[in-house]
């Protein structure tokens, strides 16, 4: 691809995208604006319309904010965000390496979006790789209430508050309550780890432990521990050495 690029501007302050607009205007050897939209839905339309090469995005909009359209997108361009986030999500731009403009976004640091372009599109494959993992960082998560098992013609919802932990033996994966049951669950370990609230602590490569259910911590060789649950099995879990720091912090010990 080479320029100038067909570029839309996606912003739902009408004043940012004149004032982005007439920045713009001084890189017309680069940019060609093509369009410009106010909100998510319409920016969904407009680029699947027009697939333009760039795109620069505004994050909190209404109807879709920019991940949200992102997501529902079969033309990808490259993108650019312009943003008003906080620091935590520029860090995580930083780290896929997508860029992004501070709003009010200033003329200097507009310079070098510019003369990183060449770059970004002559590494279009990786580009596209960072920038989906970066969507789905910021994609929303569903609250996970109960987890579902099935016994026999039935399926229970077991709700979270009643699992002490999960564990995997061999290829299978299972989820244990206080009062002594075990179910075959279709969760893995990772997929969990993703979807459970935070009180849900893993605690080697083959546990996940509610930390509601702790009892005690004992010390253990090579600077592991041994969970002792509150359950009616009394159960005890060795934690693995490499989640040893994990568990020491989220535990505060």
């Amino acid at each position: 691809m080479t320029p100038p690029y067909r570029t839309l501007l996606i912003d739902d302050e009408k004043l940012a995208v004149k004032r982005l607009a007439r920045l713009l205007s001084e890189h017309e050897d680069n940019i060609e604006i093509i369009g410009e939209a106010y909100n998510g839905a319409d920016g969904l339309q407009v680029i699947e319309l027009l697939k333009p090469d760039l795109i620069f995005l505004d994050i909190e909009m209404p109807v879709l904010n920019g991940f949200e359209m992102l997501s529902r997108l079969s033309h990808i361009p490259v993108v650019v965000f312009a943003t008003a986030f906080e620091a935590y999500a520029i860090r995580a731009f930083e780290e896929n390496a997508i860029d992004y403009l501070l709003k009010p976004v200033e003329k200097e640091r507009l310079q070098l979006t510019i003369q990183k372009l060449g770059k970004m599109y002559s590494h279009t494959t990786e580009y596209n790789r960072k920038l989906l993992h970066l969507i789905e960082q910021f994609k929303p998560k569903k609250d996970l209430i109960s987890i579902p098992v099935k016994t026999g013609e039935r399926i229970l919802l077991i709700r979270l508050e009643e699992i002490t932990h999960f564990e995997a033996e061999d290829k299978y994966v299972y989820l244990n309550t206080g009062d002594n049951k075990k179910y075959l669950i279709d969760y893995t370990l990772a997929a969990l780890e993703e979807k459970l609230p935070p009180h849900f602590i893993r605690t080697s490569r083959s546990t996940i432990i509610n930390r509601l259910y702790i009892k005690e911590i004992q010390k253990y060789f090579s600077g592991r521990y041994v969970v002792l649950l509150n359950d009616k099995a009394q159960t005890k879990i060795t934690s693995g050495l490499s989640y040893a720091d994990k568990v020491r912090s989220l535990l505060e010990i």
